[in-house]
């Protein structure tokens, strides 16, 4: 499966292509992975997300060739769990990373789920804001849930992803992006 926010635009560093994430790439991700998070995912638990979990729906985004995100999601029956999603340092402030937590959230509800959660780090305020933009919102802290410095997670939820509702918000939403680009 392969998802372009702008299809016109292909060719244009500014799109991002998103396709399901192989082995091949684990490499690149890993590098993004260690350029955005001080406690990162070795990468043989992309090796065992990709070729062992058949929960697991991991994707790339390439921007002018190059793969500058990524993310992954569980689906299980009507619940979804935000794995992982990063942008490269320097493609940030593109709206890649948007373009990616839509196209999970996609993902998930055409796989059935009706339920998104993730953990953040409570000083992200920034990821922090874009979840509240889905949808998302603060149900619980896990405490010291971060082994670097021990910080808090904030545990995020998204419901009744499958309602009209909903649905004319990841349409208003999309179209927000599109007009962006």
């Amino acid at each position: 499966m392969k998802a372009e926010l702008d299809p016109a635009a292909a060719g244009d560093a500014e799109s991002l292509a998103i396709t399901r994430m192989t082995s091949a790439e684990i490499a690149d991700v890993t590098r993004i992975e260690r350029a955005s998070f001080t406690t990162t995912w070795p990468a043989d638990a992309f090796y065992n997300e990709l070729s062992t979990n058949k929960l697991a729906h991991y994707f790339v985004g390439r921007a002018g060739g190059e793969i500058v995100a990524y993310g992954g999601i569980w689906v299980i029956f009507e619940d979804s769990h935000v794995t992982t999603i990063a942008v490269d340092p320097a493609h940030r402030g593109k709206k890649f990373g948007e373009i990616m937590l839509l196209h999970l959230l996609d993902e998930a509800i055409e796989r059935g789920a009706s339920w998104m959660t993730l953990e953040v780090r409570e000083s992200n305020v920034a990821a922090q804001r874009l979840y509240r933009k889905y949808g998302f919102t603060t149900v619980t802290t896990r405490k010291g849930y971060y082994s670097d410095n021990n910080e808090n997670a904030l545990v995020m939820w998204a419901g009744n992803l499958k309602g009209d509702l909903y649905r004319a918000r990841l349409n208003a939403l999309r179209a927000g992006l599109r007009a962006h680009r």
